[in-house]
Order: structure tokens, then C-alpha cells, then sequence
């Protein structure tokens, strides 16, 4: 066990995620939302102290499925490696399992790049690398949902569209066009495509924030916090990391837990969330 931090609005933990999971969960303790980013098909080494597989990816899943409240939402962003020129399909393969404990699979969302670091080069056979996948599970079904609009181009104006029916009330099949027109509204919801820009001064300008090799941008925690919770929620972060998760949590006045192995990473948190 580690060091910890305990307030009215948060609490950080330096322990081992399995362990302090059961310990919350022990106590009654549930969460409304999780936003996460698991260790990448050990693409990185977290100060040679974490061990990161499919079996301890399971462990972990099965203890999210238990700190969620019904209604809850677990956001998990995730990445596959590529190796002898196959990517590894573990994406696809944990959110399958985290239908098979229970969970929805919501939503599977796109994290795009606008400005993706390296490129395929000589002798590679692929386009560049620009997304990761943003699972969107639910604990039934969803409480929470506001959702984030943006202005409708063509607002005001009439459209024109068609319908088709291919089974009546009784249960003959037939088909029907109907041709219909709308006034289009002045906004709608965003796509489930979300672009953010990567890197220095981009992601955040917060300088604790870049000692961590793989924060994910502070936008994205924020759209993610303000879709799938309300004011006074309490938001989770199983792989605190540099801590994005908890610091948009409390900016936009919410409850935050995040549990962190590693020390050099959870004194960061510590800068962050102060």
C-alpha cells in the first residue's frame, strides 16, 4: 500500500488499482463515471512496476463493472500495437469481454489526431496512425446524457428527405416512399467522431501535465465528464496517470477518485489536482 490523499472533493490513492477496487468496493463505494486509458498492449513501461495483460486486464474489468452505479458509464480509451504488420485486435477484444461481464457497448467512438506525431515512411505499407478507440459502456441503461451540440449549417432552411416502410401493423410486408421536408433546427448533436489537437501546448498548457509520457487531451476528459455526468457526480479514474481525468472532474464541479501505482506519477497528480 501507498500514500493517499483524502478531501471533501477528491481522493487520490498511490496503490494498486485491483487492490484499492476491492477495498472501495468492500466499503459500498460506487462511482456515476469513469473516463480511463489502460496501458497500450505494453507500448510503454511505467517505471518498471506494472505488469499489464489480458488476465489483469479482467481483473480490472470485473471491478469496474462492480464500482459503477446502474445507469453509470465507463469511457475507456484504448489502442492496439502493431507488430509484423498486424495490428493486435486487444481493443476489440476487451470491449467484448466487457459485454460478457454485463456492460453495454454505448457507444465505440473515434479520439482523432489533427495532428498525429510521426509518419508511415519508407518501406512502411500503411497510412499514418491518427485515432484511438473511445469504448462508451454502460452499466444498463444510461442515466446521464447531455449531449454536446454544435450549430446546424443549413439552420432555418427547408430539407428534403425520404422515408421508407417495409412492414405494416399486421405484419404484411409492402413498400412505401413518402417524401418529406423539415425546417432544419439550429443545432444538432456532435458526431461520435471527436478531433482534439496532441502535444506541447496543445493538449494543455499545464507544465506538471507533460512529465507524463501519454496524457490524453484535457478536452477530451471534459466532453466525455460533461455528456455522461451532473454536477455533484462522482467521476473515476482507475490509471490516474498525470491526473487529466480528476483536475477536469473538479473544474467542472464534480467529485473525483483516481488510483495510481506509480509514485513519480501520483506526485504529479498531487501538483495537478492542487
Amino acid at each position: 500500500m501507498g500514500d493517499f490523499i483524502k478531501t471533501d472533493n477528491y481522493e487520490l490513492y498511490n496503490y494498486d488499482c485491483i487492490e484499492m477496487m476491492d477495498l472501495l468496493i468492500t466499503e459500498g463505494r460506487q462511482v456515476d463515471l469513469t473516463v480511463t486509458s489502460p496501458p497500450y498492449d505494453n507500448l510503454r513501461t511505467y517505471d518498471n512496476c506494472l505488469v499489464w495483460n489480458f488476465d489483469v486486464f479482467k481483473k480490472v474489468a470485473d471491478r469496474l463493472y462492480n464500482i459503477t452505479k446502474d445507469g453509470g458509464v465507463v469511457v475507456w480509451v484504448v489502442g492496439d500495437k502493431t507488430k509484423n504488420g498486424s495490428e493486435s485486435g486487444t481493443s476489440f477484444k476487451q470491449a467484448l469481454y466487457f459485454k460478457e461481464i454485463g456492460f453495454n457497448l454505448h457507444d465505440t467512438m473515434i479520439y482523432e489526431k489533427k495532428n498525429p506525431f510521426g509518419t508511415a515512411g519508407k518501406g512502411h505499407k500503411r497510412y499514418r496512425q491518427s485515432f484511438e478507440y473511445m469504448f462508451v459502456l454502460s452499466k444498463g441503461k444510461v442515466k446521464t446524457f447531455n449531449p454536446i451540440k454544435e450549430p446546424c449549417k443549413h439552420s432555418g432552411e427547408y430539407a428534403a428527405f425520404t422515408t421508407r416502410k417495409n412492414r405494416q401493423s399486421d405484419g404484411l410486408e409492402f413498400d412505401a416512399i413518402r417524401n418529406r421536408s423539415m425546417n432544419v433546427g439550429k443545432s444538432k448533436y456532435l458526431k461520435n467522431i471527436w478531433e482534439y489537437d496532441v502535444g506541447y501546448n496543445r493538449t494543455t498548457k499545464d507544465k506538471f501535465a507533460f512529465k507524463h509520457p501519454a496524457i490524453f487531451p484535457e478536452k477530451l476528459a471534459q466532453d466525455h465528464i460533461l455528456s455522461w455526468s451532473n454536477e455533484g457526480d462522482t467521476v473515476f479514474d482507475c490509471f490516474m496517470g498525470a491526473n487529466t481525468t480528476g483536475k477536469i472532474a473538479l473544474l467542472n464541479n464534480r467529485k473525483f477518485i483516481g488510483i495510481e501505482k506509480v509514485k513519480y506519477y501520483f506526485e504529479i497528480s498531487k501538483q495537478r489536482i492542487s
